[in-house]
């Protein structure tokens, strides 16, 4: 799914589901209470044989979709727990790339336990898949259904991060270095204390 009209948000915000098999993206634009779903979808990485090649293709793809749509923040779904010591280690490396990528452009980074996810949208924080992606449908006012539940969980994750109401937080450049003192002065006279009689 790709909303190609031109919108103007507030904020936008780039959910991750990581994957070392399928990772599911989803994009959000927010202007107010008001979200849109800009973007949804998939990238399929099950036909790449080597790890480290899924890990590069995760970490391009999220360079292409911070670089395309140009989002304030990303929230990732983060399990925590798993009996798979293995897989567990898989996907915690197909978190770190993601995470590496938006922090490479500079990128807040907001993670969520799928639990806390599926209690912000449904009310219960042990919801199917099935049930995430028909509420995320009724709430978000989307019509198409995604090929695989993997792309509605990382909007989920966006949009629970939304339902969090947490200010979003441009990154600020940093300040010029004042190459004297006299320059170091024009640039903070609020440092400038003055006597005399005036005073």
């Amino acid at each position: 799914m790709h909303n190609t009209q031109p919108a103007e948000y507030d904020r936008i915000i780039l959910g991750i589901d990581p994957g070392t098999n399928i990772m599911g993206y989803g994009i959000i634009g927010c202007t107010g209470k008001k979200v849109s779903v800009i973007s949804l979808g998939i990238v399929k990485l099950d036909k790449l044989d080597n790890h480290a090649l899924k890990l590069k293709h995760i970490f391009e793809r999220c360079l292409y979709l911070i670089d395309t749509y140009h989002p304030d923040e990303m929230a990732l779904e983060a399990p925590f727990f798993g009996k798979n010591v293995q897989s567990m280690l898989k996907l915690g490396r197909a978190q770190g790339v993601a995470m590496a990528a938006a922090l490479y452009r500079d990128l807040p980074i907001f993670e969520y336990a799928p639990r806390s996810i599926k209690l912000s949208i449904t009310g219960s924080g042990a919801a199917s898949k099935e049930q995430v992606a028909s509420l995320l449908q009724h709430q978000l006012n989307f019509t198409e259904t995604p090929q695989f539940l993997d792309a509605t969980d990382g909007l989920a994750a966006a949009y629970c991060h939304f339902l969090q109401r947490i200010p979003v937080t441009k990154t600020k450049k940093p300040a010029k270095k004042a190459g004297s003192w006299k320059s170091f002065l024009d640039q903070n006279p609020e440092r400038i204390r003055k006597t005399g009689k005036d005073t």
